[in-house]
């Protein structure tokens, strides 16, 4: 390279001597080439499958707030009145009821005392008071019914809006429809409990069938290293700039062959892309991640401020404050800069002691902490998002793989409760402080059983929200044309405004 000529985009990949930008090459040269196949669907590097979108959009982007174990709404959201008037009376549900395990004890009344906030007077228990403040932009959907009580099937139901491993994830789809807003970070990040994986893993946002660009990228905002493999490992004293530019023109010329010889292959095409993502990420990534751009009264506002060193053994809510906020402040940094679709899990799967929302022995010591850690950082989010503009187009979905029983378990716990629960959305052309689909007087199914509100619909309004017809966003596989809803789903026109 002449040294008064600036680097080429080719030659500044290759010298990138700590990463993969050498084997991202021969993506970039193919994508100069021609466009990358996914099933019948021509993409360039930054476009989605649609050629346009079927309508004009509310949303832009999309943020999902998933509770694994199953959250109570019965004890946050969803106040009956009647559950206190008869609490420690033998439960009667007038008919046969299926219980997960042994949950059907006595009425349990709500584990905390409800008050009004907000013009609109939603009833919000005290561990999501913190919410209050943000009231009036929430819309509540609590008449929700799922398939089954058992978590990795109800988990995939919301995340892939499928039962069975093996379909992609919502994120995936979002990302194969509509493509990326910033080519330098991935479309679909997701950000998991800190203490582990939910039910069904790496499952929840795979790609499937789909090119595999569009699987979410798992980042640990706080970790010491928040995205695996990004960087050698440090105990890779032997990898040296030289070595590994020396590595990656080797694997480049490699891969370009094979690439050469298999054009159109879709798989081939998506793992070099991945490649090349990674190799700009290196840049990007640690500055979306730095929060010490971030002033102080934004760090208060997460609760970010005065983070101590370690904090106590049992779980507690200055903890789950600091690991669920970092998450969500994470997700806010990620939007702005393009990231179109962010997934952020409240907790891990089954151990004990309990550090997730599967509260069959005691709902007050596991919903405590977490629910005080995710009011304090969704409420912080949505404020955020909204003196920034971003609300306007950013749309909150929050939302759990089921119920908990209104009878009790061992006294102090609830059961699982698949017949009905809670989801709420924010932003994004949602009608803010509202309450759609009631639930009956119990809390354990909807109101009106001919009508409730499935996870399709959630879906489907979402991907309506985004200028989607979920009918018209399908992939053909193995003979079937797949979609997120399945053949199901219906858009809730009272949500939007």
């Amino acid at each position: 390279m002449s040294s008064n000529i600036a680097p080429n985009r080719r030659e500044f990949l290759q010298s990138l001597g700590q990463g993969f930008g050498s084997l991202a090459l021969a993506a970039m040269l193919s994508a100069e080439r021609q466009p990358v196949l996914a099933g019948d669907a021509a993409l360039s590097p930054s476009k989605g499958a649609l050629p346009q979108l079927h309508h004009r959009p509310r949303a832009k982007r999309v943020i999902q707030l998933f509770m694994a174990g199953a959250a109570s709404s019965i004890d946050l959201f969803d106040f009956k009145p009647d559950l206190v008037k008869h609490h420690g009376e033998p439960s009667n549900f007038g008919e046969p009821v299926e219980a997960f395990q042994n949950g059907l004890g006595p009425w349990l009344k709500p584990i905390w005392d409800f008050k009004p906030y907000g013009k609109c007077g939603k009833q919000l228990a005290e561990p999501v008071a913190e919410l209050g403040k943000v009231a009036d932009e929430l819309a509540f959907v609590h008449n929700v019914v799922g398939k089954t009580g058992v978590h990795s099937q109800a988990t995939l139901l919301h995340t892939t809006g499928f039962q069975l491993p093996g379909f992609p994830g919502m994120g995936s789809w979002c990302s194969y429809g509509l493509g990326s807003l910033n080519d330098d970070l991935p479309t679909f990040v997701v950000l998991p409990d800190h203490r582990g994986l939910a039910s069904n893993g790496t499952k929840n946002w795979d790609s499937a069938f789909l090119p595999a660009q569009h699987s979410g990228t798992v980042i640990y905002p706080g970790n010491e290293t928040p995205i695996a493999d990004l960087y050698p490992h440090k105990s890779g004293s032997y990898v040296n700039p030289q070595s590994e530019a020396a590595t990656q023109q080797l694997l480049a010329r490699i891969n370009s062959q094979h690439a050469s010889s298999r054009a159109g292959d879709a798989r081939l095409e998506s793992r070099i892309r991945s490649y090349e993502l990674a190799a700009k990420m290196q840049l990007a990534a640690p500055e979306a991640l730095d929060f010490s751009q971030e002033p102080e009264h934004i760090l208060k506002l997460y609760g970010l401020n005065n983070v101590p060193a370690q904090f106590e053994k049992e779980i507690n809510v200055r903890e789950e404050t600091v690991h669920f906020s970092r998450k969500c402040l994470a997700a806010r940094r990620l939007l702005e800069r393009g990231v179109r679709f962010v997934q952020i899990w409240s907790g891990n799967d089954n151990g004990f002691p309990r550090r997730n929302w599967d509260s069959h022995e005691d709902v007050q010591r596991d919903h405590g902490p977490l629910a005080g850690g995710m009011a304090r950082g969704a409420s912080a989010l949505i404020q955020d998002l909204k003196q920034r503009g971003l609300l306007d187009d950013t749309i909150i979905l929050w939302t759990t793989e089921f119920g908990r029983m209104p009878s009790s378990q061992g006294g102090k716990g609830r059961d699982h409760n698949p017949y009905c629960f809670t989801n709420w959305l924010c932003g994004g052309g949602i009608r803010g402080g509202i309450t759609y689909g009631p639930s009956d007087q119990w809390g354990y199914k909807p109101l009106n059983r001919e009508s409730p509100t499935q996870v399709y619909d959630i879906h489907a309004t979402m991907l309506h929200l985004l200028g989607i017809d979920h009918t018209r966003l399908s992939v053909r596989h193995n003979g079937i044309d797949r979609r997120l809803t399945d053949v199901h789903g219906h858009v809730i026109r009272e949500l939007i405004s």
